[in-house]
């Protein structure tokens, strides 16, 4: 199954340019805020599951911080990403790898999920992914899950795709984590759709 879902990011990576994928952000403002609202300093060290070609480690590294993680399936996008960054993508420890198959070396003080979580339709990848951020995350820590909302597309990229709303996530990680935020955010496609996105900030108790 890694294999298959592998070759298929790979394929929908290296077909379309960057700003051309439907979840493209010039600018991730919406997760910005809530790391933000997080308390992440440059001192924090942040994580970001099926980061890709995003824009947020670029972001992140603005603002001081260089302890920045990437993981993504896709070893296509992580190159992407590199590139964009050139000698400043040096200072990002950049992970290829199915987060569903990952055990975590160390943890993180914030874990970043924008549309990786809604992919897992499969519960036995659900229970792997959410097991996999309990031991990334340390006591006191923050996620950040951002998938798309009950009113949000069924579909992406060929594929099925659940739809949340923050109560259900908040359900699902168990009382070892607080919600601390959410927010409802229209994603605006490169070709002018819009999705319907929830974003969920939790704070790991203990």
């Amino acid at each position: 199954m890694t294999a298959d879902r592998k070759t298929h990011w790979d394929t929908v990576y290296g077909a379309k340019s960057e700003d051309q994928l439907s979840w493209h952000q010039d600018d991730p403002e919406v997760s910005l805020d809530l790391i933000g609202l997080a308390g992440v300093t440059a001192k924090s060290s942040v994580i970001d599951i099926g980061g890709g070609t995003s824009r947020l480690a670029g972001a992140l590294l603005e603002k001081g911080l260089r302890d920045v993680t990437v993981l993504d399936l896709s070893p296509v996008s992580l190159q992407a990403a590199r590139d964009r960054l050139g000698p400043a993508g040096d200072a990002v420890t950049w992970i290829a790898t199915d987060i569903t198959q990952w055990t975590p070396d160390r943890r993180y003080d914030l874990w970043h999920d924008r549309a990786v979580f809604h992919f897992l339709v499969d519960p036995t990848d659900r229970a792997a992914y959410l097991d996999t951020l309990a031991q990334a995350v340390v006591a006191g820590g923050h996620a950040i899950i951002a998938t798309f909302a009950p009113d949000g597309p069924e579909t992406c990229s060929g594929l099925p795709v659940a739809r949340y709303e923050s109560g259900q996530i908040s359900e699902m990680l168990g009382n070892g984590f607080a919600l601390v935020a959410d927010r409802r955010h229209g994603h605006h496609t490169p070709w002018g759709a819009i999705q319907s996105f929830q974003y969920s900030l939790f704070r790991r108790l203990g």
